[in-house]
C-alpha cells in the first residue's frame, strides 16, 4: 500500500501530513485536547461530535482555537 501525503494549512501554516487523516488524528497528532478545541475546515465550523468521521483533503484549510480556562 502506498502511503500519500495530503498537502494542508493549518492556522495559516503550511503543513504535509501522511494521509489519510481525519480532523481527530490530527488534533491528537498535534498535541490538542479535542473537547477543548474548535476546529473551522474551509471556513465552515466541524461538528465536534464528527471529528472521528471528517477526513482531510489535500488543500484543506483549517483553523484551530483552543480554549484557556482562567479568569
Amino acid at each position: 500500500m502506498i502511503e500519500r501525503m495530503l498537502s494542508l494549512t493549518v492556522n495559516g501554516e503550511a503543513r504535509m501530513l501522511a494521509g489519510p487523516t481525519t480532523v481527530a488524528m490530527l488534533l491528537a497528532g498535534l498535541g490538542f485536547d479535542a473537547r477543548k478545541v474548535a476546529v473551522e475546515r474551509n471556513e465552515a465550523i466541524v461538528p465536534r461530535s464528527t471529528y472521528g468521521e471528517t477526513w482531510l483533503s489535500p488543500g484543506d484549510a483549517l483553523e484551530i482555537v483552543h480554549f484557556i480556562g482562567g479568569g
